[in-house]
């Protein structure tokens, strides 16, 4: 990656968001309350959640936070695992947690104070002041609040095993199941591939192949040769397939499976997002991770404009992504 595509990288943030807020409003509900919500097509459009429409949720809470932890070590020269951490406790202090020293300027924005639905592992392991590591974990979790914020990760660096390496560090502060952070490593690779011109398939292939290096791959790896299999097999996924076939996506191996499968199966952008959406689980997390992917690939040109003009925070997401593209040009 000699360059990084500034429109690449703030397509794969907004594109993120859009996702996220696609899904916050329907996070909780089984297709069939969607269907009988929003017709049979299931939700098309942002529809309210948390008083408002294009509103985001605790999943681009904390990628935002990630970056700017990320930002912060760059600009340093400081250890990126320690920034990311101190960067959470101000996220944790904007969700009631105990004050903390000001850094950077996210804490100055007054709707990432708001709770969004935020995850009971990341407050809970966040709270205890223990450091989570892959050798030491902090727990069992393999839930998805790891590889949800994982995407800022791919600017680390060009090499993939120390983008693998940082995402899973960075998951297992708060998630110390394999498949809690090994998704994270996945997830950020896979988008540190896409921004530079891999296309999908092989960037899970590169994605992959790291993967298996790793002790307690088996899990995810099972579900990501599965999303693969049916993402390029040609047939349309319906909510029923997603559920039966890769779960609900509350767990971080699920999550990234089923964004991996829309994202390979959409038809653009906009398809891929609603296909990411539209099942019985963890619609804004899938939905967040399927925008990573294809922002990531198509750029914020493909994002359609309504749903970009009613997302919240898109001036700073927009600020931040054109901070870091600057922060990490190569």
């Amino acid at each position: 990656m000699t360059s990084l595509p500034s429109g690449s990288f703030r397509g794969s943030l907004l594109a993120g968001a859009v996702g996220d807020a696609l899904g916050g409003s329907i996070e909780f509900d089984r297709i069939d309350r969607i269907r009988g919500r929003f017709g049979p097509s299931g939700l098309t459009d942002y529809a309210p959640a948390y008083g408002r429409i294009g509103a985001i949720t605790d999943d681009t809470q904390m990628t935002l936070f990630t970056l700017e932890g990320l930002l912060l070590a760059k600009k340093r020269g400081s250890d990126p695992v320690h920034e990311v951490r101190v960067a959470y406790g101000r996220w944790l202090h904007t969700q009631g947690g105990p004050p903390v020293a000001r850094d950077g300027w996210l804490l100055d924005v007054p709707a990432l104070h708001d709770r969004r639905a935020p995850g009971t592992t990341c407050l809970t392991a966040l709270r205890s002041g223990v450091l989570g590591t892959v050798e030491a974990p902090i727990n069992d979790s393999k839930g998805c609040g790891a590889v949800m914020r994982a995407a800022p990760v791919a600017l680390w660096s060009d090499d993939v095993r120390e983008v693998f390496e940082l995402a899973t560090a960075v998951g297992a502060l708060t998630h110390g199941h394999p498949s809690g952070y090994l998704s994270a490593g996945v997830l950020a690779v896979l988008v540190q591939q896409v921004l530079a011109g891999v296309p999908l398939p092989s960037a899970v292939d590169v994605a992959r192949a790291e993967l298996v290096t790793w002790t307690g791959h088996e899990e995810q790896l099972g579900l990501l040769d599965l999303a693969v299999e049916l993402g390029t097999g040609g047939v349309r996924p319906t909510p029923e397939v997603i559920e039966t076939a890769l779960g609900g996506g509350w767990v971080g191996e699920e999550a990234l499976a089923i964004a991996v499968l829309t994202a390979l199966a959409a038809r653009d952008l906009a398809d891929g997002l609603l296909l990411a959406v539209n099942h019985s689980g963890d619609s804004d997390s899938t939905g967040a991770l399927c925008g990573n992917l294809l922002g990531a690939r198509d750029g914020v040109e493909a994002i359609p404009g309504h749903w970009l003009g009613d997302l919240e925070l898109r001036e700073e997401i927009t600020r931040l992504a054109d901070e870091a593209v600057t922060a990490f040009a190569r």
